[in-house]
C-alpha cells in the first residue's frame, strides 16, 4: 500500500503515457486444499493491480515452506494454483524465490501496466458519488470457522470460490473512465480501506448496512457464535474511532469491519455513470454489484451509518 495515499499499489512512470504498477502480498493458508491456496493468494496479489486500473503483466512466486512437513506435492499443486489464476488474466510467472519458514507461505510480486489517465488513485472520492462493492463480505469469519469446523460445508465450497475470483473488472471500468476510485477490501475490512479512501480523497461517506451483502446468513450466526477471527476485532477498534457506528447493530459491526482475504472492489462512482458500471460488472459476472453507500463532505466522523 501506499502510504501517502493510501492505495493499493506504487506506481512509477515510464514516460508521458504509461506507468508500472507493482504490488506484493502473500500468506500463510487459510484453506486446507493446496491448489486452491494457491488460487486465492494469486488472485488476491493480483487484486491490487486491477484496483488501481492497471492490467498484470508479469509475477514473481514468493514461497516459503517447513520442507519436512510439506511434501513436493503439495508445493507443486500450490504453485499450480498460483499459475493457473494468473495465466486466467494475462500473467506470466517468470520466476520467483523460496526459503525455508516455520510455515507454509506463498503469494506473488506482480508488474502490472497502467495508462496514466486511467489510473485510479485513492484521492479522487467526491461527495454525491455512491459506493458499490463486487462481492459478498465474510470471508475472515467464514475461514475462521473452517478452520475450527464450525462452518457449513455450502459456506466453505461458498468462500473458496469468492476468494478464487479475480476482480479483472477494475481495468476494464478504468479504461471506460467509468469509476473516480477504487479500492480492494482486504485486511483493513471494509471500514478500514473505505476510511483510507476517505482520509486520501477529504471526504466523508455514509454505509448502509442492511444494503451490503454477506456471502451467506451463516455469516452472522457465526457472529452471533463468538466465531471472529483476530484481525476483525482489531479493525472494529479502530473503527470506534473514525466511525460512527451507532445505527448498524453489534453483528454488523463485526460484519462492516470483517478483515477480507482476496475481497472484492470497492469503487467509488458518479450517479450519472452508475447504470454504465452495473452494466459492466454485471457482463463480468461479479459476485455482486450492491450500492452500500455515498460519499458525503467531510464531517466529524469518516463514516457514518445510516438506514
Amino acid at each position: 500500500m501506499n502510504s501517502s495515499t493510501f492505495d493499493d499499489a506504487g506506481v512509477y512512470r515510464l514516460d508521458r503515457h504509461r506507468a508500472l504498477v507493482q504490488t506484493v502480498d502473500f500468506f500463510t493458508p487459510i484453506v486446507d486444499d493446496p491448489f486452491a491456496y494457491g488460487q486465492i493468494a494469486a488472485a488476491n496479489a493480483l487484486s491490487d493491480i486491477f484496483a488501481m486500473g492497471g492490467r498484470p503483466i508479469t509475477a514473481l512466486n514468493l514461497m516459503g515452506f517447513p520442507i519436512n512437513l510439506v511434501s513436493p506435492k503439495t508445493i507443486a499443486a500450490i504453485l499450480r494454483g498460483g499459475l493457473e489464476k494468473a495465466a486466467e488474466v494475462g500473467c506470466a510467472i517468470i520466476g520467483g524465490h523460496s526459503i525455508r519458514n516455520p510455515e507454509p507461505i506463498y503469494g506473488l510480486a506482480v508488474t502490472g501496466v497502467v495508462d496514466l489517465r486511467n489510473i485510479l488513485s485513492n484521492v479522487n472520492a467526491r461527495p454525491g458519488d455512491v459506493l458499490v462493492l463486487t462481492k459478498p463480505l465474510g470471508t475472515g469469519i467464514a475461514t475462521t470457522a473452517i478452520k475450527r469446523g464450525l462452518a457449513s460445508r455450502s459456506l466453505e465450497k461458498k468462500v473458496i470460490a469468492l476468494m478464487s475470483l479475480t476482480n479483472s473488472a477494475g481495468a476494464e471500468l478504468a479504461e471506460k473512465k467509468l469509476v473516480r476510485a477504487a479500492t480492494d477490501i482486504t485486511g483493513f475490512g471494509l471500514l478500514g480501506h473505505l476510511a483510507n479512501m476517505c482520509r486520501a480523497s477529504k471526504v466523508s461517506a455514509e454505509i448502509f448496512p442492511e444494503r451490503t451483502p454477506a456471502i451467506s446468513d451463516e455469516i452472522f450466526k457465526l457472529i452471533k457464535r463468538d466465531c471472529i477471527p483476530g484481525g476483525t476485532r482489531d479493525n472494529l477498534k479502530g473503527a470506534n474511532h473514525l466511525a460512527d457506528l451507532r445505527a448498524a447493530s453489534p453483528v454488523q459491526r463485526f460484519f462492516l469491519a470483517d478483515a477480507q482475504t482476496s475481497g472484492g472492489l470497492l469503487l467509488c462512482v458518479a450517479e450519472s455513470k452508475l447504470s454504465k458500471v452495473l452494466r459492466v460488472l454485471k457482463k463480468a459476472q461479479t459476485p455482486c454489484a450492491a450500492v452500500i453507500g455515498r460519499i458525503t463532505r467531510r464531517r466529524n466522523q469518516l463514516i457514518c451509518m445510516t438506514k
